[in-house]
């Protein structure tokens, strides 16, 4: 990894992202138009213990040299890296790669990512929202 935050950038599980994420209860905009290249897998959405609270997960897979431009949510995110190497971009940082098993935490900020990779690069978003919110990413 290069130049990482470690209270951004942690190895883990998305249990654990999840947990993270559980008192954000935001909702979250369309942030990415579909773009040539990246394919959106939506998951299941699964209602929470709390009230008027869901996850919603997406799978993003990027094909190389392909990038998605800056974005935000207005509530919390947590991106799993599945496979290849993803470079972000995060508004004020250094930007930081990520590879498989890798975990990051936007909060709230403006990012931005790209496949930097000879391969295929996916990754895992994860969101706790209103229940009434729908998610939609490219």
């Amino acid at each position: 990894m290069s130049k990482t935050r470690p209270s951004a950038i942690r190895r883990g599980f998305v249990a654990a992202a999840v947990g993270a994420l559980l008192g954000s209860g935001l909702t979250l905009p369309l942030a990415w138009a579909q773009q040539a290249g990246i394919k959106r897998t939506n998951l299941p959405q699964h209602d929470l213990g709390i009230p008027g609270r869901e996850v919603v997960q997406v799978r993003v897979d990027l094909e190389p040299g392909v990038a998605f431009g800056d974005h935000t949510h207005p509530g919390e995110e947590s991106i799993y890296a599945l496979e290849g190497t993803l470079e972000y971009r995060i508004e004020g940082e250094q930007p930081l790669t990520l590879k498989a098993g890798d975990v990051l935490f936007p909060a709230g900020t403006i990012h931005a990512a790209k496949n930097v990779g000879s391969g295929n690069a996916s990754e895992l978003a994860t969101y706790v929202v209103e229940k009434a919110s729908r998610c939609s990413h490219s």
